[in-house]
């Protein structure tokens, strides 16, 4: 069973429908006791970081978040759910992250800001819900912000942003984020869903 947390900034319709296109097994969690039936988490959101903390903090979700990573289940933050698992933003100076991945998030520079529409992934092949039999698949993406993990080996895939790599997919043990929407990416997100949900 995948628990996926709702705390009002998710888009849970869509990767309810892709959890189910593919079989498997979720139900929306807002509370520790939810946890108890779920082998994996997901954490969705799209937003702003400091409203989202707030909730998520206010609520002590965030904290039952944190110890079942800690229980070493996967847990997989998607979009600004990824950005959340580091432990701050430029979004929001001051409000402290969830933390279980060191590093902060940066706003992106350049002059298409938000950044909209299909991008090309570049794996390291060090996780395994980025493996693929697919070349650099192309995924979905929304947003302004990027994470930018303390630790360069928790960088887990990239894409081309004009001349430069930016980082698109972080990992520390058990916890995952990928910045791109694996509910929207056809194909290559249901793919990418299905891994994480056997790993």
């Amino acid at each position: 069973m995948i628990g996926v947390v709702d705390y009002g900034a998710g888009n849970l319709q869509s990767l309810g429908n892709a959890l189910d296109h593919i079989g498997l097994s979720w139900q929306l969690v807002d509370s520790a006791g939810d946890l108890a039936s779920c082998e994996r988490v997901i954490l969705p959101g799209v937003g702003h970081f400091r409203a989202a903390m707030e909730t998520l903090s206010q609520s002590g979700q965030a904290a039952w978040v944190a110890a079942f990573a800690k229980s070493g289940k996967p847990i997989l933050g998607i979009c600004l759910g990824a950005q959340l698992l580091l432990e701050s933003s430029e979004e929001a100076p001051g409000v402290v992250g969830i933390g279980l991945i060191p590093g902060r998030v940066r706003k992106l520079t350049g002059e298409t800001i938000p950044h909209m529409g299909w991008n090309r992934v570049r794996s390291n092949g060090s996780h395994p819900i980025l493996e693929s039999d697919e070349q650099a698949p192309h995924f979905y993406f929304a947003h302004s912000y990027v994470c930018e993990p303390g630790d360069p080996d928790a960088s887990l895939a990239v894409t081309d942003r004009g001349t430069d790599d930016v980082c698109v997919a972080v990992g520390c043990e058990n916890v995952v984020g990928v910045q791109f929407h694996p509910e929207k990416s056809g194909v290559a997100g249901l793919s990418l869903l299905e891994r994480f949900g056997r790993c």
